[in-house]
């Protein structure tokens, strides 16, 4: 029997999702024991048109070519599973949606005319289906070692639902928002990256994308009630997964008090 097969592809994105494969180090040996890693240029192979049994996908949807490799990358995947804020919210990129292309294009490129951009940018679901979604900017790569022989047996993993503020009770972490008033995103924010901000004294920034159901008018508040203008309570909301619906309508909710 023939091993199993992987590829990881990148698409609009910081490379941030596939360096925490490779900072697994000999978990990453491992993983490549397992299965056959097909195609992963920042590891070495390259072959992005190869039938794999699981394609991991990084990063946003943001060109013409991006869409037409991702529609290629869905054909050849028994399993295509996106990895970071980039693939399943869009990620910082996505902020630019805010405004019109033409406003800001003439100002960073000198010849915008040979930009090849979408109007806008967008997760990697809006155009195929997706099977599984891993958010986190970046990703927790160990949250992908574990979804990997569940998807080999027909087992898609459930999703991570847990705010990040149940796991801080779970850590025993102080809450950063009644002990030091910051404006912490952890009511709002799903959990996976174990509470890192939160357990060094510092509030969470929502990397891991919103929580379900997500209580952000009541958070929003809450933020006022501690000082921040509505601009920047805005910005908490619209940062790494500027793209998510729920990001989108809170921050624009605010962003419009401001004007």
């Amino acid at each position: 029997m023939h091993k199993p097969r992987i590829a990881i592809h990148k698409f609009s994105s910081c490379d941030g999702c596939q360096l925490a494969f490779l900072n697994l180090g000999e978990d990453l040996l491992a993983l490549f024991e397992l299965a056959d890693v097909v195609h992963f240029a920042e590891a070495g192979p390259v072959d992005a048109e190869a039938e794999v049994d699981i394609g991991f996908v990084e990063g946003s949807i943001s060109s013409s070519e991006e869409l037409a490799r991702i529609m290629r990358v869905r054909e050849h995947s028994r399993y295509l599973v996106t990895i970071g804020a980039c693939a399943t919210a869009g990620g910082l990129q996505a902020l630019r949606n805010l405004s019109a292309a033409g406003e800001w294009l003439g100002s960073v490129y000198a010849t915008p005319a040979f930009i090849d951009t979408l109007a806008t940018v967008t997760p990697v679901r809006e155009h195929v289906r997706v099977d599984l979604e891993l958010w986190g900017c970046p990703v927790n790569a160990r949250q992908v070692l574990a979804a990997i022989p569940a998807l080999l047996t027909g087992v898609v993993p459930p999703q991570e639902r847990d705010r990040v503020c149940l796991e801080c009770k779970r850590q025993g972490h102080m809450c950063v928002m009644v002990t030091r008033g910051l404006p912490c995103l952890g009511p709002v924010t799903r959990t996976g990256c174990g509470a890192l901000c939160p357990g060094h004294g510092r509030d969470c920034y929502g990397c891991y994308g919103p929580s379900e159901p997500p209580a952000t008018a009541v958070l929003g508040r809450r933020f006022a009630a501690l000082g921040l203008a509505p601009g920047e309570i805005a910005r908490r909301f619209l940062s790494y997964n500027a793209a998510a619906p729920e990001s989108l309508e809170a921050g624009r909710a605010r962003a419009d008090r401001d004007e």
